[in-house]
């Protein structure tokens, strides 16, 4: 096994970890960050349904001005915080997606609770 091909199982593995323990239903659905290299996706998901309630990225035109940094990270959690209230949604699950909480993740998680969510 190379190096990303272990970096990647690693992950995987992490993933799995943290989702075992997170399930989103439609009173607290999961908010969920990925993260590439340049953009940042946020979804909030209902597991009993299977179905996206909110979502938000840097690839919005509304937000197409904001950079994949740790700065402007907190303009879209504040974004999909916004969006949630509009569907009169209070409180929500994290679900970090195998990722550090630091950086960009805690960014998002930082905004979406400045835009008034619970988690």
């Amino acid at each position: 096994m190379n190096r990303i091909e272990l970096k990647n199982a690693q992950k995987a593995r992490r993933k799995l970890r943290v989702r075992k323990k997170i399930y989103g239903t439609q009173g607290r659905p999961r908010l969920t960050v990925f993260r590439s290299n340049k953009h940042t996706y946020i979804q909030v998901i209902d597991d009993t349904t299977g179905r996206t309630l909110v979502a938000a990225s840097n690839l919005e035109k509304e937000l197409s001005a904001v950079k994949n940094t740790v700065a402007d990270a907190e303009k879209i959690g504040i974004a999909a915080g916004e969006r949630l209230k509009k569907v009169n949604i209070q409180k929500v699950v994290f679900d970090r997606n195998g990722y550090l909480y630091h950086g960009i993740v805690k960014a998002v998680a930082d905004g979406a609770r400045k835009a008034g969510i619970e988690f």
